[in-house]
């Protein structure tokens, strides 16, 4: 679990699920990550995260909303991981900068 601040001063908890392998997300354990925060943290924004490994070198990651009762993806990304010496001081500035 983690906990922070957007630049206008909204707190947040971020609760994460992690799987890999032929383990799962499931939508229970987000349920309870919602039942969690609203007990334990009830004044801050609860954005719960999960991610999965896809192979050894990619990861979907998803954030989850309650929406009618029910628990649904808000947002999904996929991201492939790269050791540190594949990544060139050129290719930083630009994720730095932005797209044009």
């Amino acid at each position: 679990m983690y906990v922070g601040l957007d630049r206008r001063g909204a707190h947040y908890v971020f609760p994460v699920q992690a799987k890999g392998g032929s383990d799962v997300l499931s939508v229970v354990q987000v349920e309870q990550d919602f039942a969690m925060c609203q007990f334990r943290l009830p004044d801050l924004i609860c954005r719960p995260i999960g991610a999965q490994f896809i192979s050894s070198n990619h990861i979907a990651l998803f954030e989850f909303v309650q929406q009618d009762s029910q628990v649904r993806i808000a947002s999904e990304r996929h991201y492939r991981l790269v050791p540190p010496d594949d990544i060139k001081t050129e290719d930083l500035r630009l994720y730095q900068i932005g797209p044009p």
